[in-house]
């Protein structure tokens, strides 16, 4: 009989814990977008059923979670009364806040690419407690890209590489290639992307241009992780040069083009003399006979 009262006793125990706990829920946005170098918002509130009135916290933790198994460390938090000393750049959004405000919204005042990722927010209240977790996706937007040539002065008819650059973005992106602004030329390209310390990429992309390439723009476009064309830079190939056969070309108001240019010497001098036959017949017709 005893030991029937001690399993009552535990069952009944469960049952209020159970019951309870049902009267509190913490509910937050399931994914947050933040801006490198910006405040971000992590948006968390603590719901109460309705036969609990004036609830009040006694305790809230927010912590960075390095794995969905993990516990995570600490970033914010209040106990019996007091808030734990935050990690830099960590706070409740609401300046005033205190036990009585059922708002626990997470603040991060300079976003860095180390607070993308899960945190976990926990809630326990006099009414009962609750947990969840939610995202935060860092961004960075890439600047707009440079794009040079090597050699710097391109030769007609000779191999040469465009090398586009676009930096400062997260998270990792693409470079693509466009020729003539429609055609996709990106498989000729190898890109590459380094991490720098701060978490920002860096991308670069080479595209190799073979001997007959004949286009006269290639744009380079960068595109973020979600696919999305942020910035976009166009390369203009220097026009080709005047022709080098030997030709020469007269603009003048009686145009002549002879080639090879071994005969024009001949031709110049045989016009030049038949414009001076011809003026000296015409000042012979213009003298009077002298008999």
């Amino acid at each position: 009989m005893a030991s029937s009262g001690i399993i009552v006793f535990i069952f009944t125990v469960l049952c209020i814990c159970a019951v309870k706990s049902g009267f509190v829920k913490v509910e937050c946005k399931a994914e947050n977008v933040g801006q490198y170098g910006q405040q971000s918002l992590l948006e968390c509130v603590v719901k109460t059923g309705q036969f609990v009135t004036d609830p009040t916290i006694r305790m809230v933790a927010w912590k960075k979670l390095n794995s969905p198994e993990d516990e995570g460390g600490l970033v914010l938090g209040f106990h019996r009364g007091k808030l734990d000393r935050p990690k830099r750049g960590y706070m409740f959004a609401e300046p005033t806040w205190d036990e009585k405000n059922m708002n626990v919204s997470l603040l991060i005042t300079n976003t860095a690419v180390a607070d993308d990722g899960d945190y976990k927010c926990m809630v326990i209240t006099d009414s009962g407690d609750g947990s969840t977790v939610t995202t935060l996706k860092v961004q960075a937007k890439y600047s707009v890209p440079t794009v040079y040539s090597i050699p710097e002065k391109i030769v007609p008819n000779s191999e040469s590489t465009l090398i586009c650059e676009s930096r400062g973005g997260y998270p990792q992106g693409t470079i693509r290639w466009f020729v003539e602004e429609k055609h996709d030329w990106t498989g000729s390209s190898k890109m590459e992307a380094k991490q720098s310390d701060d978490g920002l990429f860096q991308l670069t992309s080479r595209l190799s241009l073979s001997r007959g390439s004949t286009f006269s723009k290639y744009t380079c476009a960068v595109f973020n992780a979600s696919g999305g064309k942020e910035n976009e830079k166009t390369f203009e190939m220097p026009p080709p040069p005047p022709s080098s056969l030997g030709g020469i070309v007269y603009d003048t108001p009686h145009m002549i083009v002879v080639r090879p240019a071994g005969t024009i010497l001949l031709l110049t001098v045989l016009f030049s003399n038949f414009s001076q036959s011809g003026i000296r017949e015409n000042l012979n017709l213009n003298q009077p006979d002298p008999s």
